[in-house]
């Protein structure tokens, strides 16, 4: 039963946190002259545009996991290198700032009883959790294009090249939980620092 409540709480707030991640790279590429996340759709709220069904199961079971990655052609940017840097860097902005404004929600919903309380929490946590695991530097992630950024094209080619077999390294460290020694550090850190900086602020 209990198991039924958390699904119920988590899975709104992942489908929230993975919708706007994704249709926020969209939206960016779309405003550095690049179509091709609009012609596939991924501007749409419609969850089954963006919803990888490995990376969700992994979320629902791992806590860890990721989207379909958002199509784009760094070639169409009008500036390539600064569309590259804010593409890449938009929908883990979108996971912060999503994080950052649910903890004073789940603060309201604590002190006033408001069953939405685990809601804000999944909330909190998945957003939290995207923005770290997507700046991790491993392709196809955010980091490792943020990172390619900085780089000349030859280099991102190269780098964009492996994007196939990193899937399988992420898998591999999500099962083993490595990843979850890796990142859970960081997580806590972001979490803390959230919560200090709106208790300071509300008390």
């Amino acid at each position: 039963m209990n198991n039924l409540a958390d699904l119920m709480w988590s899975i709104p707030a992942l489908l929230i946190s993975i919708i706007l991640h994704e249709v926020a790279h969209g939206a960016v590429s779309y405003a550095f002259g690049d179509r091709t996340a609009a012609r596939d759709g991924r501007l749409s709220l419609n969850p089954l545009r963006h919803i990888d069904p490995v990376g969700l199961l992994f979320m629902i079971v791992f806590r860890f996991g990721w989207a379909k990655a958002v199509p784009i052609r760094p070639e169409s940017f009008r500036h390539r290198r600064l569309g590259m840097f804010c593409v890449s860097m938009a929908g883990v902005t979108v996971n912060f700032l999503l994080a950052f404004f649910s903890y004073p929600l789940y603060l309201m919903a604590s002190s006033r009883g408001w069953m939405l309380q685990p809601f804000f929490v999944n909330l909190l946590w998945y957003n939290v959790m995207l923005m770290v695991f997507n700046l991790l530097p491993i392709p196809p992630l955010d980091g490792s294009k943020v990172l390619a950024s900085f780089f000349p094209w030859e280099v991102q080619e190269e780098i964009f090249r492996y994007e196939r077999y990193s899937y399988f390294i992420l898998v591999g460290l999500v099962v083993t939980g490595i990843l979850s020694q890796i990142i859970g550090p960081i997580i806590s850190v972001v979490l803390t620092g959230i919560s200090t900086f709106w208790s300071g602020v509300l008390l």
